[in-house]
């Protein structure tokens, strides 16, 4: 018998209805993704990643077809989603944004206290504990992100390319410590980019996408042990040819979707 999977996505279609005319976000989508796996999806822009996610959030509803998220404990929140610097709340501190959610939750006092420290330190913004967003860094706005995702300890993480604002050595930063923090927890994550390299420095798997309507073309496997580090990422022969197949799809469904267009 085989193992149910986490999330299981049977034919989704989304389709937007606006001023008289439609448009078909994603289209028969079908996927299952295992407990515990980091799965990211790639894709030209406008192929329905960020529906997708939002479809599993609970934030859309699909058009047709079905999905299901396997919930082991009712204790937990189902999911977390963590955006572009979208998150950070401007008026609570940066210990109090990431407790917001256990705080809702209503849980004991020292419960969410030892939590959002352990975050925290984990994230590396102890000291910044007291601050407000206004007084931080981009790249540490997505810290407090992800440290209040990790925290209330969903079920599942959903992640729309929240380090693409970022420059270079940030963004490389805080993969490493995302992955770190992942390992630990075995957490379930589909996580969006439009970055080659760091789909192959994250991922188990990778979904290729295709142009409008979005749909799975290809499911691919990455085999490369872990952890994970940039210097592997640009060095190694084999990532390298991993690399070249996944942008010369890309290549090909950019071009195709322009062609769609005119």
């Amino acid at each position: 018998m085989t193992q149910q999977a986490k999330i299981t996505i049977e034919d989704v279609t989304k389709v937007f209805y606006k001023r008289g005319s439609s448009v078909t976000a994603v289209q028969n989508i079908s996927t299952e993704i295992q407990d515990g796996e980091f799965v990211c999806l790639i894709g030209p822009s406008g192929c329905g990643k960020t529906t997708l996610l939002k479809i599993l959030a609970g934030l859309e509803k699909p058009s047709t077809g079905q999905y299901s998220i396997l919930q082991t404990d009712k204790s937990k929140p189902l999911q977390s989603m963590v955006f572009q610097e979208k998150g950070v709340l401007p008026w609570l501190t940066v210990e109090e944004n990431v407790a917001f959610g256990l705080v809702m939750q209503k849980l004991p006092k020292a419960y969410i206290k030892e939590r959002t420290d352990y975050y925290l330190e984990k994230v590396g913004l102890t000291e910044f504990s007291k601050r407000y967003p206004k007084e931080l860094s981009g790249g540490m706005k997505q810290r407090v992100s992800i440290a209040r995702a990790f925290v209330n300890d969903p079920e599942i993480l959903l992640m729309d390319e929240p380090f693409a604002a970022l420059d270079e050595q940030n963004k490389y930063i805080l993969q490493e410590e995302l992955l770190n923090i992942w390992m630990e927890t075995k957490k379930t994550v589909l996580f969006i980019t439009h970055s080659i390299d760091e789909a192959l420095m994250l991922s188990d798997r990778i979904l290729l996408m295709s142009a409008q309507p979005g749909q799975i073309v290809v499911d691919k496997k990455i085999d490369m042990p872990r952890p994970r580090h940039v210097e592997q990422i640009r060095s190694d022969r084999d990532v390298a040819k991993q690399f070249v197949d996944i942008w010369q799809h890309l290549q090909t469904e950019v071009q195709r979707s322009r062609t769609h267009v005119t």
